[in-house]
């Protein structure tokens, strides 16, 4: 339906609320309502991901809540744990599952690139720095100079 869309409108920037409507004019079917309580539960844990406290010491925002991933049978369901009563086995888990999402994100990223590359060989390549440590220390010190504004 996306490139139905982009072939009918001409437009490269895509608005998902105009792909929807778009969508429904040609036929498409507006999915089924979800579950109550599968939208409640996804409701807690889109509260839990975004809960941020204040560290009394730093004066620095952290995340409440961290996902711990717990395999039920064949399913993998995601709890969630308070910072504050987290066990260094559950912060140990969390963080690992945390730290692949994002080496999985920069390694598409780089797939990303390297598509736009081979499709724009006239351009000059973007090449995406994959070493954070700096950009950590510079973020992080950034907002040591931003509090103490």
């Amino acid at each position: 339906m996306i490139k139905l869309y982009k072939i009918k409108t001409g437009k490269t920037e895509l608005d998902p609320a105009e792909i929807a409507k778009f969508a429904v004019l040609n036929g498409v079917e507006l999915p089924t309502p979800a579950d109550p309580m599968k939208l409640l539960i996804k409701q807690v844990s889109e509260a839990a991901r975004e809960e941020m406290r204040v560290d009394r010491k730093t004066g620095r925002p952290y995340r409440a809540y961290h996902s711990l991933p717990v395999k039920q049978g064949q399913e993998t369901f995601f709890f969630w744990v308070d910072i504050d009563d987290a066990t260094r086995a559950q912060m140990v888990r969390s963080t690992n599952r945390r730290r692949e999402q994002v080496v999985g994100d920069v390694v598409q990223l780089t797939f990303d690139l390297d598509h736009w590359a081979a499709a724009n060989p006239d351009e000059e390549p973007i090449v995406l720095e994959t070493d954070f440590g700096p950009d950590v220390e510079w973020r992080k010190a950034a907002d040591d100079e931003d509090d103490a504004a």
